[in-house]
């Protein structure tokens, strides 16, 4: 008698999922169409350095962003949202490629690396995220405010600052005279 034969242990199991996208190690997502890079805090200038080396050579943007009121973003799986975020967009001119990396930046710690070093057209980006955000970007070369009064007090980006009220001649409440009619005979005619 012949034996039976043993059924193909593979054909049971379901093929296995396509690991997750990273970039140096670090989780890498799409955004419409733009890739994105989720780099911790403490890896940031190191992946930064990284990706100079990958053709990413210009940064074109540089900001704050605050989610006090949108805590339950969607980030990938391993990332911990925290309050504050840097976002940060690079060009790679060469190969014609973008790249968003975002940072999160607790909100008891809202401090993170300076990119004056590698990217020095970020000094003033930098400084408007402080001002506006309370960020502060350590060995920055002159962290000061950029927009605001240098005695102003907070941060008006962020989602708890209070909103205030200022006069402004466009207002309703604002009481101006009335037009006077134009004179035709005091107005000259160009030659």
């Amino acid at each position: 008698m012949s034996s039976p034969s043993a059924p193909e242990a593979s054909a049971d199991l379901a093929p296995a999922p396509e690991p997750a996208p990273t970039l140096h190690g670090f989780p890498l997502t799409d955004s419409h169409g733009q890739a994105v890079a989720h780099i911790p805090r403490i890896d940031y200038l190191a992946t930064m350095k990284l990706l100079i080396a990958d053709g990413y050579v210009m940064a074109v943007d540089l900001c704050g962003v605050d989610y006090l009121t949108h805590p339950g973003r969607t980030l990938p799986e391993g990332v911990a949202a925290e309050r504050f975020e840097v976002v940060v967009n690079l060009l790679d001119v060469e190969h014609r490629r973008r790249l968003r990396v975002r940072v999160q930046v607790p909100a008891d710690d809202a401090t993170c690396p300076t990119l004056f070093d590698l990217h020095p057209g970020t000094e003033a980006m930098e400084r408007e995220a402080y001002d506006m955000f309370g960020i502060a970007f350590l060995n920055h070369p002159d962290l000061t405010r950029i927009l605001m009064p240098e005695d102003w007090e907070g941060h008006p980006l962020r989602k708890d600052y209070g909103v205030g009220a200022i006069p402004v001649q466009f207002s309703a409440d604002y009481v101006r005279d009335a037009p006077r009619p134009i004179d035709t005979d005091e107005v000259t005619t160009w030659q």
